[in-house]
């Protein structure tokens, strides 16, 4: 197969490079390059790794916060025929040595500031070949790393190589139990499927072979409209990555990258600003209620940021409420995009404008064409019945979880002769189409009998006025098994009323879903990408509860 008709995600950037190689693809702080440096760069780190014994289907960790260096190291992974490991700059030891040897890594890409914490492992790492250090001016080292600078500087770049669609490409997800998980994808099902959906979003014609982008970008850039995406989020994550750099990529455009060690909502409004952003990338309330304060707090001081240039806001992997939508289109004139999926898949969309706002509801998706709703047992929920039932996704799905069969069999399905991912999020499907998530079946609490999910009853409780964040928790009862206890940060200057939150929350939903209890914390406890820390939040509600008791 001819590299004009191959998904690869390599061959579809070479190209790109070819058809607007001056044009910007990484921009970082003082750092830019074009998409001629960029993939030269590519090319010269990939030399290395073939340089130092990595073969074909070979995998390079990755081990760094926002960087170009990054960037470059995937791209040269996917050069090589290599599989980059996303490693989430957060773990300790235990996670950490595992995502490396489960993956079978034989590289390690990493920051500097990251020596110790390998140094700590380094003697369960037996398959490693290549520690490649990224000078970050921590004055960490790693005895016996390679110095990236200086292999960049002497290496000439990797000659172009034939490459496959069905080339294998991982991600590693943390999900919610257990310890991290490898999703699996072909080059040509992953790329098809994002360029598709990058396509449709924009009005663009939707390409059916890969020799067709070009021309596409080729008129995106005659017309001065190639994207500039600006991803709050860390690049390990799948939402940084696919939807603010890898789609982006796709049309040819530059990824902006924000310096994630913490979100701070005025640094990040400052580089929209004066990038000139035109797409940005946040994980739902957790970032959009930041960005929102900051902007009225910045109007109200006589100095408004000017965000005239921004035309999309995407969001995914966390709830984003109609209330934050509404406070950010509130100062900027934009498209929302809120997707609801997981590294297994995408589900459903939820588009959102200044015109649409106000009939808004969080939660609620339309149903993309190749997802269904389906009981346990395999049978289609029908539309209006009011029936909870798994969500399905039948388009992007994984091949399944790396070395991992028995979870594989349990998320990946078939039901009525089609292969669906289902990652276990339930949901009613409503006369209209449109779907309600509900939450996760494995974080559903079970009080008296009747099934609670936590993300609809924290909506409930996070569109009080005085509520900033929430989340929901099953603690014991001695009545009914479980119930529901939430853990809420309130709004700046207000203070925890049980009572009027618990009317608001009985206004919205039957009664038995309610929290009995409130625990008021200064910060819900949520992961850096924004997604729920439920074990953290249950750990915290049962010592108050005991303390109260007591």
């Amino acid at each position: 197969m001819g590299a004009e008709r191959n998904w690869h995600m390599a061959n579809i950037w070479e190209s790109v490079a070819q058809v607007i190689p001056e044009s910007e693809a990484v921009v970082f702080e003082d750092q830019r390059l074009t998409w001629k440096s960029y993939e030269n760069q590519a090319a010269s780190i990939a030399q290395v790794f073939v340089d130092h014994h990595l073969k074909p289907d070979a995998k390079v960790s990755i081990y760094s916060y926002n960087s170009i260096e990054y960037l470059v190291a995937q791209f040269a992974a996917f050069k090589a025929r290599l599989c980059p490991i996303n490693v989430n700059y957060r773990y300790l030891e235990t996670e950490l040595a595992h995502v490396i040897n489960n993956s079978d890594s034989q590289a390690i890409v990493f920051q500097a500031a990251f020596a110790p914490r390998l140094e700590a492992i380094r003697d369960q790492l037996s398959n490693i070949k290549l520690f490649l250090e990224i000078d970050d001016g921590s004055g960490e080292h790693l005895k016996g790393a390679v110095a990236y600078e200086a292999m960049l500087e002497k290496t000439s770049p990797m000659p172009v190589i034939e490459r496959f669609d069905e080339d294998i490409y991982m991600l590693y997800t943390g999900g919610t139990t257990g310890l991290p998980k490898a999703v699996m994808y072909d080059h040509k099902t992953f790329s098809k499927s994002l360029v598709t959906k990058a396509m449709a979003l924009r009005g663009l014609p939707v390409p059916e072979f890969p020799d067709e982008i070009g021309p596409i970008i080729a008129d995106l850039a005659a017309e001065g409209m190639l994207p500039r995406s600006i991803p709050a989020c860390p690049l390990m994550h799948g939402t940084g990555m696919w939807v603010g750099v890898v789609i982006p990529h796709f049309l040819g455009g530059t990824a902006i990258l924000f310096d994630n060690k913490r979100f701070d909502a005025d640094a990040f409004l400052t580089l929209i600003e004066g990038e000139k952003g035109q797409e940005v990338v946040i994980v739902g309330d957790v970032f959009a209620k930041p960005i929102a304060n900051a902007l009225s707090a910045a109007k109200a001081s006589g100095e408004p940021y000017d965000v005239s240039s921004l035309k999309m806001v995407n969001s995914s992997g966390v709830m984003f409420s109609s209330g934050a939508k509404k406070a950010i289109l509130e100062h900027m004139d934009v498209i929302i995009f809120d997707s609801m999926g997981s590294t297994e898949g995408s589900i459903g969309i939820s588009i959102a404008s200044r015109a649409t706002i106000d009939s808004d509801q969080t939660a609620k998706f339309q149903l993309s064409p190749t997802s269904r709703v389906f009981t346990e047992d395999g049978r289609e929920i029908e539309p209006g019945s009011g029936q909870a039932g798994l969500l399905c996704n039948g388009g992007m799905v994984p091949i399944g979880y790396y070395k991992d069969k028995a979870k594989s069999a349990e998320t990946f399905k078939v039901f009525d002769g089609v292969r669906y991912s289902v990652p276990g999020d339930y949901a009613r499907l409503e006369a209209d189409g449109t779907i309600t998530l509900l939450g996760r079946g494995s974080s559903c609490i079970n009080s008296g009998g009747e099934k609670i999910y936590p993300e609809e009853v924290e909506e409930a409780v996070k569109s009080h006025p005085a509520v900033y964040d929430c989340l929901v928790v099953a603690v014991p009862d001695d009545k009914f098994g479980e119930c529901v206890a939430a853990m809420i940060s309130m709004n700046s200057g207000e203070t925890m009323d049980a009572k009027s939150i618990k009317a608001h929350v009985r206004q919205l939903l039957a009664d038995y879903k309610a929290p009995r209890h409130y625990i008021v914390t200064p910060t819900v406890p949520r992961a850096d990408n924004g997604k729920a820390d439920y074990k953290s939040a249950r750990e915290v509600c049962l010592q108050k509860l005991e303390v109260s008791a007591g």
